[in-house]
Order: structure tokens, then sequence, then C-alpha cells
């Protein structure tokens, strides 16, 4: 099934997806809904009003407007049309909270969220339980399932969002403030030699219709692979200190055209989150550096530098898929919904711990064909200018991954968990 009805993607052009359970059950249904709920509101159970209201760049928004922008989504697509007599919580609100939906009107700018002061944390609070307060009956109707799994999914990608997006606003403080006072979990060391190697040949890519999919991951088709390789472990932090100590960001041969003159005009000299003292920051506040863990928030740019470095080159996100479709997709470092500390351990998996550059622009399939309505305009317009990405990252909600999902980010962005997993010609 290839989804075709509103409200699909997240704010980052990071497309939605959700759990392939087509047939839970209304118990099953109901106790994800309060489940999703609970989880997001524990995220900022720690921040305060103050916390919730920062926006430190215009790529995230406030953790406050996460939590009102996914209640907006409930009364939007299902209360206000199915719910008789539902009356909105405040009728001055959508206009905050519409992300880009251009079908409900009016709305601020992205860059304005940060200055919402108003609505209060609580008083969005409140709206939440009203909210899930008249949810209650939708969620034992049958003819509201496909839309309900989509608000599901649709929360969950904003939970890793609001993971994201938080995490780049305390950054901006001195202090380093913490969201959990946890431990973190010492990385997973891969070995350096374990590839996954594959003839080459024709193979299949893409979504095969069977379960849900995006438009973006079709229609399957027939992609010609040369025999190469992929690593099975991510690079990590002790790989990426080797590169810096070696020059890596002060050698312009290593680096594309563009992303040299990022570098030099952004004077970036390290990952997003690292210090000069071995140190990067956390959810947990400034932590050492583990040199097994995979190294993340990187930019495509840099990703592609480090792999010149080495002798090695990024992956097609064909050959990505190729070597993924034999491996689970529920394995790896995952979000399952717990608070802290999120951060990647490493280890031989394809997914989790990291989103991961592929060299791959992302682009439209052979015979894709934009789709009508919302799904056209929110994943097709935005296939110009960007690279894939694949696998998932330890802030994705766990089901969110498949060998055909494909992510996708601007070169220069990385306040995302990115990294990356090398291949190599064979």
């Amino acid at each position: 099934m290839v989804l075709s009805i509103a409200a699909l993607r997240g704010e980052t052009g990071l497309p939605e997806t959700r759990p392939t359970d087509d047939g839970a059950s209304a118990e099953d249904l109901s106790r994800r809904y309060a489940h999703l709920r609970r989880t997001t509101e524990a995220l900022v159970a720690s921040l305060s009003d103050a916390d919730a209201t920062l926006q430190s760049m215009e790529d995230a928004s406030p953790a406050k407007w996460h939590l009102a922008h996914t209640t907006w989504f409930w009364e939007t697509f299902l209360l206000r049309d199915h719910a008789p007599g539902y009356r909105l919580f405040n009728d001055a609100w959508p206009f905050l909270f519409n992300s880009y939906y251009e079908a409900e009107g009016a709305r601020i700018s992205r860059f304005s969220r940060g200055l919402l002061s108003r609505p209060t944390l609580d008083e969005i609070c409140e709206w939440r339980a009203y909210v899930d307060a008249a949810m209650e009956p939708l969620l034992d109707d049958p003819a509201h399932t496909d839309l309900i799994e989509l608000g599901i999914a649709h929360e969950q990608q904003h939970q890793e969002l609001l993971l994201t997006d938080i995490k780049h606003a305390l950054f901006q403080n001195p202090l380093g403030p913490a969201i959990w006072e946890t431990g973190m979990t010492p990385g997973i060391q891969a070995a350096d030699d374990i590839w996954h190697s594959h003839p080459g040949g024709i193979a299949m890519i893409g979504h095969d219709g069977c379960g849900f999919a995006f438009d973006n991951e079709g229609p399957q088709h027939r992609v010609l692979l040369e025999p190469f390789a992929l690593a099975s472990g991510l690079v990590t932090n002790g790989a990426w200190a080797e590169f810096i100590a070696d020059g890596g960001y002060t050698n312009p041969a290593l680096w594309l055209s563009d992303g040299w003159a990022w570098v030099t005009s952004e004077a970036i000299t390290a990952p997003l989150y690292w210090d000069d003292q071995g140190r990067e920051f956390t959810h947990s506040g400034w932590q050492i550096r583990d040199p097994n863990t995979p190294v993340t928030h990187i930019s495509y740019y840099e990703a592609d530098a480090f792999a010149t470095w080495v002798g090695a080159r990024l992956p097609t996100e064909f050959e990505w898929e190729a070597i993924a479709q034999s491996h689970g997709a529920a394995d790896g470092n995952q979000f399952g919904g717990e608070s802290g500390p999120i951060m990647p351990v490493g280890g031989s998996t394809l997914f989790g711990d990291c989103w991961q550059f592929t060299r791959s622009a992302y682009l439209p399939y052979p015979r894709f064909k934009t789709a009508d309505g919302a799904v056209g305009e929110y994943n097709g317009k935005f296939m110009s200018g960007q690279f894939v990405l694949r696998g998932a990252s330890c802030a994705t909600a766990r089901g969110h991954s498949r060998a055909s999902y494909r992510n996708f980010f601007y070169p220069h962005q990385r306040w995302q968990f990115t990294g990356l997993r090398l291949a190599k010609d064979i």
C-alpha cells in the first residue's frame, strides 16, 4: 500500500513512516495511542517553559511547538472532521501550529516559532489532555484506523525531531545543561576488517508493494551493480579523531569544492557537538567521547572527505539497500520510548545508531509519478539538491525503518544523528 492521504512528513524533509501491523485491534490501537502521547510528554518532563520555547535555528522547532503541532494534527485531521460536535480548544491556535499545509490556510513563518512565549507549556499540555479525551471514541472505530495509524507515525516522527532539536537548542548554552542526568552506554567496538561483499549484477530496488510505504520508495525497479563491499561497522569517533589529527579539515584535496567552501566559510574543524577537550555534547550534557562510539552529527561534505582520506567511498543508496535486504530492519539501537541516554553504541547492524549518508542524490525512481494532493507536494517537490541517507538513528522510533526507506538532507545539515558507513569497489 502506498500512502495517498495528507499529513505525511515531518519538518525536516524526513518522510514519516508507520508500523505495518495494519490488522491491529481497536484495543491495541487505543493502547498504542495512549503510550505514544505519554512518551512525547515524558521527553519534555525535565524541561522548563523557557527550555521548551527555544528555537536555535530555522531547521529546528521548539519542543513546545512539537507538542502543539502533533496535537493540532489530531484535532485537524481526526476530531474536526470526524467527531460530531467537537469544538476547537482555541480557535486562534491553528494559525500558530499548522506547519506547511497550504489547504489549512495561513500560518506563522517557520523561524517565528521560537517567539511564541504564549501559549505556555502548561496550556499546551491542557490542550493535549482535551484532545486525548475527545479521541477516545474514534480509537474504537475501524473506519478511522488508517488515519490514526498515520497520526501515530506522525507523532513518532516528531519525537525524533524533538530529541534532536532540543539537543541543538541546549548546546547553545555555555553551561551545557543535561536533559537526563544519566551515564553513557559504552561503545561496542566493531571489527575493522569485516565487510559485506556483493558480486554485482541486477538488483531489485524499491518497495515491493506489500505493506506500507511512501511513494518515494517506489516503483520497484532494476539497478545494475558492479561488485562492491559495504563495511559491517560504522565509522567511529576514534577513526574520526585520526582524520582530524592528520589534517583532514585543512587539506583541500580531500574535499568537494562546495564542501571546502563550507568548511572555510563556517570555520568547521570537527563534527557538531565536539569540543577541543575530548568531549561531546549529548542529551546528558558534556561527556568524554568514547572512541568506539559511531561518529555522528556530520555533514555529507565531511562524510565524503573522510571516505576520500581513508581510501574508500560512500555507498550508493542502491548498494546499501541490496545489502540491507537480508538484514533485520528492527535490529540495532533505535528509540523505544525510554528516557535517555539517546546515543549511538555501535556494533555491526545496518540499522540504528545513526542515519548513514550515501553518495546518491535524492531523485525520483524510474516511472515515478507525483501523487495527487499532499503526498505529491510534500515528497516529490523535495527531489532536488539533497542526498539520500539510509538506516535509522538512535532517535528514530523502533519500527520506522526498512530496507527501502529513504531519508534525505541537504549536504551541509548535521544536527540530526548523521554518520557514515564506508564502501569500496572489489
